[in-house]
């Protein structure tokens, strides 16, 4: 188990320092700023959408290796879906950070996204995790927005 656990963190930290699809998107029909106000997180995702499918997805900014990985990976694994294979990557993913309880087929189903299942063990961490997830929500659904993993009183 410990083998895997390195294997994984290795996968998140090499994303965090080659980060796939980074860098503002000419042609973007979607862009969403995201916060995480308690780690310093920070991203813009853009998002060109075509007839329900994400035809192209990339991101900028800056934040821990969590939230930077995580955003790498979420825009490999949404290029090419369809909104609702995209919704369905978001419930599964989101599920997997914020439980303990899931099974070998959901991580399997998640491919490998799969290697964020550890941080469920680490609550502060979740924000970080879900950070770019939640940020292309509201680019599926409330374009031009703004996101923070804090609500604002």
């Amino acid at each position: 188990m410990s083998d895997l656990r390195d294997l994984y963190q290795e996968v998140i930290l090499d994303h965090n320092r080659r980060p796939r699809n980074f860098g503002a998107l000419a042609g973007a029909n979607r862009k969403v700023t995201g916060h995480n106000p308690l780690c310093g997180d920070r991203l813009t995702l853009y998002l060109r959408l075509d007839d329900e499918r994400v035809v192209e997805v990339m991101f900028e900014g800056s934040g821990c290796a969590i939230s930077k990985a995580s955003a790498s990976m979420m825009t490999d694994a949404v290029k090419g879906r369809t909104v609702a294979e995209v919704e369905s990557l978001f419930r599964g993913f989101h599920e997997m950070v914020t439980t303990t309880t899931g099974t070998a087929g959901d991580r399997e189903r998640l491919g490998k996204l799969a290697v964020f299942g550890g941080v469920a063990e680490f609550p502060s961490r979740v924000k970080c995790a879900t950070l770019p997830w939640h940020t292309l929500q509201a680019a599926l659904h409330h374009p031009d927005s703004v996101v923070s993993t804090e609500s604002e009183t």
